[in-house]
């Protein structure tokens, strides 16, 4: 096995999440602050995370009532999730998922 290869298990890839987080100027990671809350059942959540990816935007997902429980057992969290992201990208996260962007007539 190459001594490079790292094995990462599961859809959580914590190791990753921890490498972009932003950090401060003293290498401490920024604070998380909450961005909404979304229900699973229309998979919002996913569409949320992806954009937010898609412009490398970290988030953590926290399932409040049951944890990850009702994600393991249904495959979906019933109570819902809320979505963190870091607090100097709280204004783009805004921006992006409430689609206040601004677009120029053509």
């Amino acid at each position: 096995m190459e001594e490079n290869l790292k094995l990462e298990w599961g859809r959580k890839i914590t190791g990753k999440l921890l490498e972009t987080w932003p950090k401060d100027e003293n290498g401490e990671l920024i604070e998380p602050v909450f961005l909404t809350h979304c229900m699973s059942f229309d998979m919002r959540d996913e569409m949320i995370v992806n954009l937010l990816n898609a412009y490398d935007i970290p988030c953590v997902r926290q399932y409040p009532a049951d944890g990850d429980f009702g994600r393991l057992i249904i495959g979906m969290s019933g109570q819902g999730v809320d979505i963190y992201v870091p607090k100097t990208m709280y204004e783009d996260a805004v921006n992006l998922t409430e689609g206040s962007a601004v677009y120029e007539e053509l």
